[in-house]
């Protein structure tokens, strides 16, 4: 029998499976406890649980899928880890250390199908979804190294914006933020959960409609279809006049504030006039809009593309500031460690030809 992770359920899911198994109510609690509080890795260990209750689990779950293959430590404190899934697939996860606190990118995909044009996490093509279980035992990996440094550290914040595009593995993204957002677990609050799609207008309705509470980034990327076509083939399926729709509904919906990715590419997209028509195309949402300005990580694979001047930098966020836009300029972490997504994975893969794709 082929067994799944035990990361992979909600705990309503976890309650009706104990259920129909003839347990208690509480045992999901205690199991739930021991899982995410306690943090064990064995069934075994979880001592004030029953014995049969133990290995019925064990005869249906598992707890660690992921291996760790490589780990990279940075000057400013960033670490990424490289896991080995049980199939052999690699996955990059990234710890940051925030002034805020403790934030966790995590990958949702093997590989990418979205084709960025400057982007290195879709060097290779998407293989397969990741399980929540998957998406959630990262965040736990992350977590058991804290507990490994006994700092007392938590992991406090989430960015779903690691390899993949969620929206395109919609239904276990969703369950992967209801198990890190409750309240008996991980207690991660969904203010300090941000997931990022390319700009899949379908899905982001969806995701209104789930009302999950986190928040929302779109990569833009640009402010025109003829420029975002160019570099986010995505953009033919979901131009922005779509995309913008889809927004609108979204903070008509939830009356939640939004971000606007925006990768900055020297003589491509960073010009003034480019921010005067970023202004424009987002005026009408500016209450509840912002812009994450971020400079571009040089991929080698994407030579054509290279990081934009400082002074281009600062006029593009002069000029935003200027038409009444909040705007940021992205603080950089791990600029030493691979710090592209989906860079380590890459570079791995080409040294590594035998893992399976």
């Amino acid at each position: 029998m082929s067994k799944t992770s035990i990361y992979g359920l909600t705990f309503e899911q976890l309650t009706a499976w104990l259920l129909e198994h003839g347990h208690r109510k509480f045992r999901a609690s205690q199991v739930w406890d021991w899982l995410y509080k306690k943090r064990v890795t064995q069934f075994s260990d979880m001592i004030d649980v029953n014995k049969e209750c133990t290995e019925l689990l064990e005869q249906h779950f598992v707890i660690q899928t992921l291996e760790e293959h490589v780990k990279q430590e940075s000057t400013d404190g960033t670490i990424k880890f490289l896991f080995r899934l049980k199939d052999g697939n690699l996955i990059e996860t990234v710890l940051m250390r925030q002034k805020f606190g403790l934030s966790v990118c995590v990958t949702t995909q093997v590989g990418c199908n979205i084709g960025c044009s400057f982007c290195a996490s879709g060097l290779l093509k998407k293989s397969r979804d990741l399980s929540s279980g998957e998406i959630v035992e990262q965040i736990m990996k992350v977590q058991h190294h804290l507990d490994a440094a006994k700092q007392d550290e938590l992991v406090t914040h989430v960015v779903v914006m690691g390899i993949g595009e969620p929206f395109d593995n919609f239904a276990n993204m969703i369950d992967f933020i209801d198990v890190i957002k409750d309240r008996k677990g991980l207690a991660i609050a969904g203010r300090r959960i941000t997931v990022s799609t390319s700009g899949l207008a379908d899905k982001i309705k969806e995701f209104a409609d789930a009302n999950t509470q986190v928040n929302l980034a779109i990569s833009l990327h640009a402010p025109n279809d003829e420029l975002r076509t160019r570099i986010m083939k995505i953009n033919r399926a979901n131009p922005i006049e779509k995309l913008m729709d889809a927004v609108d509904y979204y903070l008509t919906k939830t009356n939640r504030r939004i971000m606007f990715e925006y990768i900055l590419l020297r003589d491509v997209n960073d010009r003034v006039e480019h921010a005067l028509e970023l202004a424009e195309l987002i005026r009408d949402k500016q209450q509840l809009a912002s812009v994450n300005l971020i400079p571009y990580n040089p991929v080698d694979e994407h030579s054509q593309y290279q990081r934009s001047e400082h002074e281009s930098i600062l006029l593009f966020y002069d000029a935003l500031k200027k038409q009444g836009v909040n705007c940021t300029v992205r603080l950089e972490h791990g600029t030493d460690i691979d710090a592209a997504c989906g860079q380590l994975r890459s570079k791995q893969i080409k040294e590594t030809p035998e893992v399976v794709l």
